[in-house]
């Protein structure tokens, strides 16, 4: 398709009606940020049915007690143009170039991005008045006030082992466990993995390694929290007919553009985005907020005329809370596995922080000053 007439930089003079019609669906770390990058040079519309934005990296704290981590979406929105329609995409018609949503909308759109992110997978529900996933924090949380029991984090990824410091800190009269099928911390040095073993024994948490999980039920246990796995939210475009890879996530190119559909892009979980430097990029905000980025520099170099440039992404680190006085920095190589260096207690816990309040301070940018963020390293 050949761009449409649309201004090269936020000062051009053509009228709105002259710019592309840009459809963003999810507005989660990847889909805000493109959403915002790319406003002052389309018509951008922005699809989700939440009028809030969540930090999702810090749902663990919300479990434990934070009183939000959410901020409106609105306050993103306000200068930027962008049109947000708050309904759920419930369809793609790829021939026809339109989105559908649960509110009967029909959006047409020039370009599409995919950005509907990822979810817990849990395959066996179980019981639904003990289970719980990462999604449901806030009813995690009242559930935690009605008094002491027992606690199980099924799940030692890096978002298990958060979840169990957390909540054996706040919550010490529960009893908590964290049960993997395989090693605590898979991703992390054998240092980085001895320090997280005693920051979980310090709290009390105890550990049950090479255990299977089928469901719920299988545990005894009075509240159960998944954090096993995730699973990308794929089924819409599965079903327009997007190519996706072996698990499950839209496959694309090294431009995050649909290898079926070069019309649409994806980006974040639900996207199996890859670098020649980090290989295959794993879920999480560390990919999503500068892929985010960079498909809105792609579709800015679409307008224009211009081929967009591959996306350059490499990973320096791993950072996760132990607790609120207690971290671990892993250091890892481009391709994200570890290195021997680690950063560990309080400083690692100060790093942390500093690096989740970073993800909504360069939001805030990109809804502000979106000329000015291509000068932020990993994001240009």
């Amino acid at each position: 398709m050949t761009p449409t007439n649309v201004p090269s930089s936020p000062s051009g003079k053509h009228s709105p009606s002259e710019k592309q019609r840009i459809v963003v669906v999810g507005a989660g770390y990847a889909g805000l940020m493109c959403a915002l990058r790319v406003a002052p040079y389309a018509r951008v519309t922005l699809v989700d049915p939440a009028d809030r934005f969540t930090e999702r990296i810090r749902l663990h704290q919300r479990a434990a007690g934070r009183p939000d981590v959410t901020h409106a979406l609105g306050s993103f929105l306000r200068p930027t143009g962008i049109t947000h329609v708050a309904a759920r995409a419930t369809a793609i018609d790829a021939a026809a170039r339109e989105v559908r949503t649960d509110d009967g909308r029909v959006l047409p759109y020039d370009r599409l991005v995919h950005a509907l992110g990822s979810r817990t997978r849990s395959t066996v529900p179980g019981d639904r008045d003990r289970a719980y996933t990462v999604e449901s924090a806030t009813e995690l949380h009242k559930r935690l006030q009605d008094g002491p029991g027992s606690l199980t984090v099924v799940g030692a990824g890096l978002t298990g082992i958060e979840l169990a410091t957390e909540l054996a800190e706040t919550h010490p009269r529960w009893r908590v466990r964290l049960l993997t099928e395989g090693a605590v911390g898979p991703g992390l040095s054998e240092k980085g993995r001895a320090h997280v073993r005693v920051a979980l024994a310090a709290r009390g948490v105890r550990v049950e390694e090479g255990r299977r999980v089928a469901g719920p039920d299988d545990i005894d246990t009075d509240v159960v929290v998944w954090a096993a796995s995730m699973a990308p939210n794929t089924e819409v475009a599965r079903a327009a007919g997007l190519a996706l890879d072996g698990g499950g996530r839209v496959e694309v190119d090294t431009v995050l553009r649909s290898v079926s559909h070069p019309e649409v892009y994806a980006v974040g979980d639900s996207a199996a985005g890859h670098t020649a430097t980090a290989g295959s990029l794993r879920m999480g905000c560390a990919a999503a907020l500068p892929g985010g980025s960079h498909v809105a520099n792609a579709l800015i170099a679409e307008l224009r005329g211009e081929e967009p440039k591959p996306l350059s992404f490499s990973y320096n680190l791993q950072c996760l809370s132990l607790g609120r006085r207690d971290g671990l920095v892993q250091f890892v190589r481009a391709d994200d596995s570890p290195r021997d260096r680690v950063l560990t207690g309080r400083p690692a816990a100060f790093v942390k922080e500093g690096i989740v309040r970073s993800t909504v301070g360069v939001l805030k940018l990109a809804s502000r000053r979106p000329d000015l963020l291509p000068r932020v390293p990993g994001f240009g």
